[in-house]
């Protein structure tokens, strides 16, 4: 247990590792793992009490790098489209996902038809071509990626047959090709750790994960292609956007790996709660911080701003006011069937309304009967508070009425009145109730002022900033310098030049 000798003893281990022979390593590495050398160095280095060291962390990053080092034969060696064995190994991933346990494919059929039935299926599991070995020529990932779906189809067989099943029933537009993207998996993963790169001679990035598994490597592959198809469904991809997916699945794989988890367990808990909505937010987050939007004075000139916006939001929801709209009238029974128009007076004084036939033209405000003084509203009422949807009672007509529904409440001699609206759609819900509210001196608290809100902000600063382009804007202003020594630099205006 004592650090000094544990680093000491690893400096060995590293140094004999590297200047032994890849089959000698091979071997020294088999045993040592049989020796529970791993679980050792979980348990007693990485979750000792005792901060890890650097050099113990550069030596454990070498043990990793050397064990990972022996996948690289496999990923550097494409299928033998004539090995029996590989043959065999591709027929098992076969029948693991659409045979039955103890059923053989095609009882009675003849061979022409056997081998037609064999190439659907492949086609169905995800490869490009009907004759398997054809995808898995390509080097990397060679036969690494076929270890890979054959460890993954026998250490967790209900997972794999319902990542194909699941699959085969989509549309074939909408099916996540297992094949095609164990492949890819298998090369992305290969990156990220780098596979068969030599050691740096200072680098300290190890993964604590990696010395949790006895098969690290295909363990990760097992909860990375299961993300590969909850992301692929979260973002509702086809097969054109297969690239798009890889692309994403490399970002979480990434993300999550640079947190260094220390556990497989921790890493799939990590890995699945970042969703491909999360990725969207974190980019975005990113790209404002790369653009410096984040930064005190892009924020400090933004509040500047947004009084500025904010009216021009105002005169606008006002303005749509004053241009008026039809809306309908629901009577007892539910029907849609008489129109009605309200518009704003130009000097915002009052609200003129009254019927309107079906298929007339647009009246103008001055043959509009009705009119209301907006100093008599008392307050503007939306949802469930407003009294023409309280009466309606439950159901889901009146749920989606009542996500369009407003009402304003005014003094009609010495009693309470209401004016009900039914907005024609939800976007004209948050002009109108804006502009009521703007009118009332109440603030605009709708999605739609926040989204045109926002993008005028953006629009704006990006404007004002466009004589700093590419000028680095400090987090914090410069100092002020000190003063000067003396001031006999001073211009004395009293006296006069001759």
């Amino acid at each position: 247990m004592n650090q000094q000798l544990q680093t000491k003893a690893m400096a060995l281990l590293t140094a004999l590792l590297q200047g032994a022979s890849p089959a000698d390593r091979k071997q020294m590495l088999d045993y040592l793992w049989q020796r529970n050398l791993r679980q050792f160095i979980y348990k007693n280095i990485i979750h000792s009490a005792a901060p890890l060291g650097d050099e113990m962390a550069h030596h454990l990053y070498v043990l990793q790098a050397l064990t990972l080092g022996l996948l690289e034969p496999r990923m550097r060696t494409p299928i033998d489209p004539y090995s029996q064995e590989q043959r065999e190994q591709l027929q098992a991933l076969r029948q693991a996902a659409f045979e039955p346990e103890g059923d053989s494919l095609g009882t009675g059929l003849s061979a022409d038809r056997r081998r037609s039935l064999c190439a659907r299926e492949f086609r169905k599991l995800g490869f490009s071509n009907s004759n398997p070995a054809q995808d898995l020529e390509r080097v990397p990932p060679g036969l690494l990626a076929l270890d890979n779906m054959l460890y993954f189809s026998r250490h967790a067989p209900s997972a794999y047959s319902r990542f194909v099943l699941e699959n085969s029933s989509r549309e074939d537009k909408h099916e996540c090709p297992f094949a095609r993207s164990s492949i890819q998996l298998t090369v992305l993963l290969c990156e990220l750790l780098r596979v068969g790169e030599p050691c740096s001679e200072t680098a300290q990035d190890f993964s604590p994960m990696f010395f949790s598994q006895d098969q690290s490597f295909h363990e990760l592959f097992c909860v990375a292609i299961q993300l590969l198809n909850k992301t692929w469904k979260e973002m509702r991809a086809t097969q054109e956007d297969f690239d798009k997916v890889m692309q994403v699945v490399r970002e979480q794989l990434a993300r999550t790996l640079a947190l260094k988890p220390t556990s497989l367990e921790l890493f799939r808990t990590k890995v699945n709660a970042l969703t491909y909505g999360e990725v969207l937010r974190l980019r975005q987050t990113e790209r404002l911080h790369q653009e410096g939007t984040l930064a005190p004075p892009i924020l400090e000139l933004r509040e500047k701003l947004k009084p500025e916006l904010l009216d021009l939001i105002r005169q606008q929801r006002l303005l749509r006011l004053c241009e008026g709209m039809l809306f309908r009238k629901i009577s007892s029974r539910r029907r849609q069937d008489k129109l009605w128009f309200c518009c704003l007076s130009p000097n915002h004084k009052v609200l003129q309304y009254g019927d309107v036939e079906e298929g007339a033209s647009q009246p103008t405000p001055e043959s509009l009967p009705e009119q209301l003084p907006v100093a008599d509203i008392r307050a503007l009422l939306t949802g469930k508070d407003c009294p023409h949807v309280r009466e309606k009672g439950s159901g889901k007509q009146n749920k989606d009425l009542c996500e369009l529904a407003f009402s304003i409440s005014y003094d009609h001699g010495e009693e309470e009145a209401y004016l009900n609206f039914i907005a024609p759609s939800r976007r004209d819900y948050y002009l109108w109730t804006d502009g009521l509210s703007a009118l009332l001196g109440s603030p605009m608290s709708s999605e739609q002022t926040r989204l045109d809100l926002e993008q005028l902000l953006t629009m704006e600063t990006k404007l004002r900033l466009l004589e700093l382009e590419n000028v680095p804007i400090p987090e914090r202003p410069p100092p002020v310098p000190p003063p000067p020594t003396n001031f006999n630099f001073c211009y004395d205006c009293s006296i006069a030049e001759p």
